[in-house]
């Protein structure tokens, strides 16, 4: 069963760069086929991809996020992160990790971010 735990601050300031890591567990980050995706819900909106880095460590962003997004892995630590630079108060969200073949098998429970002074 993999399992997926979303960790970062709850808090982060307006321009400043928001960080989350997500650890696997159950699962390598190198099974074969397997995409590593960052996902948020904004309150109120619905869900937004915002990119993935493959089991081959390709990356792939949302063309409207792609410019202050980065997705990253730590294979020895069975961890993928995400880094979104320049933050406002429109990217105060619930983060979550997810994963699958085809689609989102697994998800983390999520994480609040929010983007305030």
């Amino acid at each position: 069963q993999v399992q997926l735990q979303e960790s970062g601050p709850g808090l982060v300031k307006p321009s400043q760069t928001l960080s989350l890591t997500c650890t696997v567990s159950g699962a390598s980050i190198t099974t074969s086929y397997y995409y590593w995706s960052w996902i948020r819900q904004p309150p109120g909106k619905g869900l937004e991809w915002m990119g993935a880095i493959a089991y081959d460590g390709s990356t792939y962003y949302s063309p409207s996020l792609k410019s202050h997004t980065s997705i990253s892995r730590d294979t020895s630590k069975k961890q993928f992160s995400l880094q979104l630079s320049s933050v406002t108060p429109e990217d105060t969200a619930v983060y979550y990790c997810a994963s699958g073949v085809r689609g989102y098998a697994y998800w983390g429970q999520g994480t609040q971010v929010t983007v305030s002074s």
